[in-house]
């Protein structure tokens, strides 16, 4: 792996990003119901101070030899958490994951039902994988294919519907963050947007206006698309210039919600 790119793009043969938008009904506010949230379930230290959310699905799940979302990174830092003693019971949450009706806020139903049975019979037609771009272009088939992608969007659902129902608060989802994911396809490494689906869990619940802020070697499109004409949702992405998607450039504002800072590469 390239030192100075620790971070690769998506495989070559990726197709090129295509005009994409969301229909706004898809994104208009709802009954917070499909969020399934108790707060309840929430550590004790929330929201006096910072809570974590994790799961141990990442310990020993695997995207397939030599894919960069191979690399452990969210259990290791649980550990070392836990190891220094930062982070003890009162502050951390076993991430739920989310269920099918859950995802359908915001991705289509054929498309949750392909990712699943993928996971069931680790086998996929061509035909799906034409439609819905699973088992190629860096969206691997592999043994947590569902499940992994349905815990990080279960853990960014619950940490929106916790965040909207406070005035201040912080919560760490470490395995979040997979903002390509598009509502009827994979799309780089990304099956299932969580960013999106804990954005609408935020304003479902009543939040009135919501700042997303993306740092990221690559541009956060399937947020900004997912909000492109919504005007209760600013997107920020600072990304590196020239790195797929190939989008966001600094002009790029979207229906006007959007600021994209292109940062020179190196």
């Amino acid at each position: 792996m390239d030192a100075a790119r620790p971070f690769p793009d998506p495989p070559s043969g990726m197709p090129p990003t295509a005009p994409y938008r969301v229909p706004p009904e898809v994104t208009a506010r709802r009954d917070p119901s499909w969020t399934g949230f108790d707060a309840g379930c929430l550590p004790p230290a929330f929201p006096a101070r910072p809570i974590l959310v994790g799961n141990e699905i990442y310990r020993h799940s695997v995207y397939g030899e030599r894919h960069p979302l191979s690399i452990q990174r969210v259990t290791p830092v649980i550990d070392l958490a836990r190891a220094l003693g930062w982070l003890d019971g009162s502050a951390y949450l076993e991430s739920p994951r989310a269920g099918p009706e859950q995802l359908q806020r915001f991705h289509d139903a054929d498309y949750v039902a392909a990712v699943a049975e993928a996971e069931r019979t680790r086998d996929v037609p061509e035909a799906v994988r034409e439609r819905y771009n699973i088992g190629r272009n860096g969206n691997p088939v592999f043994a947590e294919i569902f499940r992994r992608p349905a815990t990080s969007s279960g853990a960014s659902i619950v940490a929106g519907s916790a965040l909207a129902r406070v005035e201040r608060g912080v919560i760490h989802s470490l395995a979040g963050g997979t903002h390509h994911g598009r509502r009827g396809m994979a799309w780089g490494f990304c099956f299932f947007n969580d960013p999106v689906l804990g954005i609408l869990a935020m304003l479902d619940h009543g939040l009135g206006r919501v700042a997303y802020v993306d740092l990221d070697a690559h541009h956060g499109d399937g947020v900004q698309d997912a909000f492109h004409d919504d005007s209760r949702v600013l997107t920020v992405s600072l990304h590196e210039d020239g790195r797929w998607p190939k989008t966001g450039p600094l002009s790029d504002r979207a229906g006007g919600m959007a600021r994209n800072l292109p940062a020179p590469p190196g």
